[in-house]
């Protein structure tokens, strides 16, 4: 198996991060997933997770915040 790289905007790691450990916590990731699909996404939190500083930060609900505002803005949606 080999690896593949994804390209992240710092803002969309963070995003993605928050929403990951949000269903995480409230046990909401959907039981009808495939078999494979939550270690699948549990793998994609914890590389977040390496990467990622602003989850220390004592700002980081603002942060996260901050950072889903420029990507509506970016996106539209």
């Amino acid at each position: 198996m080999s690896d593949v790289e994804v390209i992240l905007s710092s803002d969309e790691a963070l995003v993605l991060f928050e929403l990951l450990h949000r269903w995480e916590d409230a046990d909401a990731i959907d039981p009808a997933l495939l078999p494979g699909e939550q270690t699948a996404l549990w793998h994609l939190s914890a590389s977040l997770e390496r990467i990622l500083t602003q989850p220390f930060d004592r700002d980081y609900t603002r942060l996260v915040s901050d950072a889903r505002a420029r990507l509506l803005r970016q996106g539209g949606a």
